[in-house]
């Protein structure tokens, strides 16, 4: 009677080559790169001043007295400005600036006019840089908007 042998080297070498593969591929998978590991951070904000000596005062009629200092790794797209009473149905100051595009950091220094029709009153100041990879930074403050005396 003739016995099957099985070439036990054959077997083997198909194992170990079959492993290999296996944990080749394994660490390929679980060793790749996140998607969150490439992301650039979001944009960095840091208010100077706000208001004539940062009183954070705006006068009906005047401008608006802006500075602050953003950094943004993925460069600027456009900054906004946005400004609006909490209360009620009031008209809302918004302004969008695309000077700025490009630049990864900058000192935003602008003068934003109050409309001669704007309501006296407390209001939200918003001021948003969305830089060129989508990330968007928000900063908030609180002005209060007034009949100038003079």
């Amino acid at each position: 009677m003739m016995s099957k042998k099985i070439n036990f080297n054959i077997m083997s070498t198909t194992i170990k080559t079959i492993a290999l593969i296996f944990i080749t591929l394994n660490a390929f998978i679980f060793s790749s790169c996140d998607k969150n590991d490439d992301a650039v951070p979001k944009p960095v904000i840091n208010i100077l001043e706000l208001g004539k000596d940062n009183s954070r005062v705006a006068y009906i009629g005047k401008d608006l007295h802006i500075e602050a200092e953003i950094k943004a790794e993925g460069k600027i797209d456009f900054i906004t400005v946005e400004i609006h009473m909490e209360e009620g149905e009031h008209e809302e100051i918004m302004v969008r600036f695309d000077d700025y595009a490009d630049l990864k950091s900058t000192t935003f220094h602008e003068h934003l006019e109050i409309p001669a029709e704007t309501e006296e009153g407390d209001y939200h100041f918003h001021l948003t840089v969305t830089d060129q990879e989508g990330n968007q930074t928000t900063v908030e403050d609180e002005i209060s908007i007034e009949v100038p005396t003079e």
